[in-house]
């Protein structure tokens, strides 16, 4: 089992893609990512969505992304940035209640017109240069 907690990091300043709402994006991604067993809108000023799976967690990203595009498509929002999900797994004990616990994935979507910059920007590489390959991922779907 796999669980995502989403946080949403919204770069496009454009009235084409406005701000979702959580329980709107929560059902979406639970019809368009088919190995999503469990989805949940959050009341968390940080982490937005919580999502439980079946798939491995590169897997899953990859499905997150794709599933993103398309709730997005469905509501008519424009479609011309990238998509990215930055994920790192909590290898620690988390807070009593917080949503992310071990092992659980942190996953910040990122939806930006210019995906490596907003990579450069944040340092990820150096961000992620101590963690364990196995412990991150970064998948981007870009601007269609």
């Amino acid at each position: 089992m796999t669980t995502f907690v989403l946080s949403h990091n919204l770069q496009v300043n454009d009235s084409a893609v406005p701000a979702l709402a959580f329980d709107v994006l929560t059902a979406g991604l639970q019809t368009h990512c088919p190995s999503v067993t469990a989805a949940e809108a959050l009341s968390h000023p940080h982490w937005k969505v919580k999502l439980e799976s079946t798939a491995s967690p590169d897997a899953l990203a990859r499905e997150l992304v794709q599933g993103w595009r398309r709730v997005r498509e469905g509501l008519g929002h424009g479609h011309a940035h990238a998509v990215m999900a930055l994920g790192g797994r909590k290898d620690s004990e988390g807070n009593p209640g917080a949503p992310l616990q071990q092992g659980g994935w942190g996953v910040d979507v990122v939806e930006t017109a210019d995906a490596q910059g907003f990579l450069a920007a944040i340092n990820w590489t150096g961000l992620t240069a101590g963690r364990p390959a196995d412990g991150v991922f970064e998948v981007i779907d870009p601007a269609s």
